[in-house]
């Protein structure tokens, strides 16, 4: 697989990154992850602007070339025989002493890796996915906005409690914040519906503010619905009337039944399959993107 580093395009085992690197030593760095539609990512001035805005939270001198980096990712999907990828760009601190470092990182790393999307199944589009309640909370973040960054740990605990749960093979897990409010899924935002309004946890809960999300919401105000970021309680999920997930990769993906409540059985969403606000969003978004067929 070819891969870009610093710039240039490498075979991934070409590339080498110093044990003294303080993304590798102290998860000091951050990353994006995105796709293609028709070859071009989609809404990557969004993705860079959330990646500056990390980068000088945490000194890390990075300025992307979006320029640059559209040319990079065409001659990498080309150079792997893709017509569409998954891509994440990954920008670590570079190296430094041994310790915890006060001063700016001047020269980071940047990685641009990419692999083909997974098969579209519109049925899970249509029927949905499991969302299940796990006991692992969403961590604090690390500054007042969670960044997205490098050290992950709390994603994958929960990720290995999902795997361990008996939940469907593509179930999403839901983390609550440490004082019970609903948060995030492990890799998605959540959203949810009550009586036609929109809900999704406000970004002061400590939830990753995705890129998706924002342009969902926009959308939303733009179809005419009410919307509201707000703190809400689990038993309050139980309550709506439709529920999905964003994010970057797959969209809109609704919910269609919740696992995990204790005491009580799992629980069918509405009457089991994509709800009429889920969808008109979810091809909404495709419109946007320019797949809607």
């Amino acid at each position: 697989m070819k891969i870009g580093f610093n710039g240039e395009v490498k075979k991934a085992e070409e590339a080498v990154i110093s044990i003294y690197d303080h993304g590798f030593l102290y998860g000091m760095g951050l990353f994006e992850t995105f796709r293609t539609y028709s070859g071009r990512p989609y809404m990557l001035e969004r993705h860079l602007q959330r990646l500056a805005e990390g980068c000088e939270q945490l000194g890390i001198r990075y300025t992307a070339d979006q320029e640059a980096l559209q040319s990079l990712i065409a001659e990498l999907l080309q150079g792997n025989g893709l017509n569409e990828a998954y891509i994440r760009l990954t920008v670590s601190s570079g190296v430094g002493e041994l310790g915890l470092q006060t001063g700016d990182y001047e020269q980071p790393n940047e990685l641009l890796l990419m692999k083909a999307l997974p098969p579209v199944n519109e049925a899970l589009y249509r029927s949905g996915k499991e969302l299940r309640l796990l006991s692992t909370a969403r961590n604090s973040p690390e500054g007042a906005v969670r960044l997205k960054s490098l050290h992950y740990m709390n994603n994958m605990i929960a990720k290995r409690e999902l795997a361990a749960s008996g939940a469907a093979a593509n179930a999403e897990g839901l983390m609550l914040t440490g004082d019970g409010k609903l948060a995030e899924g492990i890799v998605s935002n959540l959203f949810f519906t009550k009586n036609g309004k929109i809900h999704t946890p406000s970004i002061d809960t400590g939830i990753l503010p995705g890129i998706t999300r924002a342009r969902v919401l926009e959308l939303a105000l733009e179809a005419g619905f009410e919307t509201e970021e707000g703190h809400y309680r689990f038993a309050e999920l139980l309550e709506a009337d439709e529920i999905w997930m964003t994010n970057s990769i797959q969209e809109l993906v609704p919910i269609t039944s919740v696992s995990g409540i204790p005491g009580k059985d799992q629980i069918t969403v509405g009457d089991g399959a994509i709800g009429p606000i889920t969808d008109k969003l979810l091809q909404a978004y495709r419109r946007d993107t320019g797949s809607a067929v």
